[in-house]
Protein backbone atom coordinates (compact mmCIF):
# COMPACT_ATOMS: atom_id res chain seq x y z
CA UNK A 1 0.00 0.00 0.00
CA UNK A 2 1.16 3.40 -0.68
CA UNK A 3 0.56 6.83 1.73
CA UNK A 4 -1.30 8.71 -0.17
CA UNK A 5 -0.94 11.02 1.97
CA UNK A 6 2.31 11.88 1.38
CA UNK A 7 2.00 11.94 -1.91
CA UNK A 8 0.95 15.08 -4.11
CA UNK A 9 1.05 15.28 -7.75
CA UNK A 10 4.10 15.77 -10.06
CA UNK A 11 2.69 16.60 -13.00
CA UNK A 12 -0.04 19.12 -13.63
CA UNK A 13 -2.36 19.78 -16.57
CA UNK A 14 -1.12 22.66 -18.60
CA UNK A 15 -4.42 24.97 -18.00
CA UNK A 16 -4.62 23.55 -13.88
CA UNK A 17 -0.81 24.50 -13.60
CA UNK A 18 -1.50 28.09 -15.34
CA UNK A 19 -4.48 28.74 -13.19
CA UNK A 20 -2.54 27.68 -9.82
CA UNK A 21 -0.13 30.64 -10.13
CA UNK A 22 -2.63 32.60 -12.05
CA UNK A 23 -2.04 33.63 -15.41
CA UNK A 24 -3.49 32.92 -18.60
CA UNK A 25 -2.45 30.58 -21.41
CA UNK A 26 -0.29 33.46 -23.51
CA UNK A 27 1.56 34.61 -20.25
CA UNK A 28 2.01 30.64 -19.18
CA UNK A 29 3.74 30.05 -23.00
CA UNK A 30 6.04 32.46 -22.36
CA UNK A 31 7.42 31.48 -19.24
CA UNK A 32 7.55 27.92 -21.03
CA UNK A 33 9.04 29.37 -24.00
CA UNK A 34 11.62 31.31 -21.39
CA UNK A 35 12.27 27.99 -19.55
CA UNK A 36 10.75 28.99 -16.32
CA UNK A 37 8.19 26.15 -16.17
CA UNK A 38 9.67 22.59 -17.73
CA UNK A 39 6.79 20.71 -19.78
CA UNK A 40 6.28 17.22 -20.32
CA UNK A 41 4.26 15.33 -22.64
CA UNK A 42 1.79 12.28 -21.21
CA UNK A 43 0.25 10.81 -24.57
CA UNK A 44 -1.47 14.56 -25.83
CA UNK A 45 -1.77 16.37 -22.74
CA UNK A 46 0.88 18.73 -21.85
CA UNK A 47 1.85 18.63 -18.24
CA UNK A 48 4.18 20.88 -15.99
CA UNK A 49 6.29 19.48 -13.32
CA UNK A 50 5.05 20.62 -9.84
CA UNK A 51 8.53 21.31 -9.15
CA UNK A 52 8.57 24.38 -11.86
CA UNK A 53 5.88 25.75 -10.23
CA UNK A 54 7.13 25.75 -6.73
CA UNK A 55 10.89 26.87 -8.03
CA UNK A 56 9.24 29.68 -10.08
CA UNK A 57 6.94 30.85 -7.20
CA UNK A 58 9.79 30.91 -5.05
CA UNK A 59 11.75 33.29 -7.30
CA UNK A 60 8.89 35.99 -7.50
CA UNK A 61 9.71 39.11 -5.20
CA UNK A 62 8.14 39.09 -2.19
CA UNK A 63 4.95 42.06 -1.35
CA UNK A 64 6.32 44.64 0.62
CA UNK A 65 3.61 47.20 1.43
CA UNK A 66 4.21 50.80 1.36
CA UNK A 67 3.19 51.19 5.14
CA UNK A 68 6.03 48.22 5.84
CA UNK A 69 8.63 49.82 3.49
CA UNK A 70 7.97 53.38 5.71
Amino acid sequence: MHDTARFSALLIPKRDAFDAIGVGNTRGHELLAQGKLDARKLGSRTMITAASLHAFVAELPPFVSKAAAQ
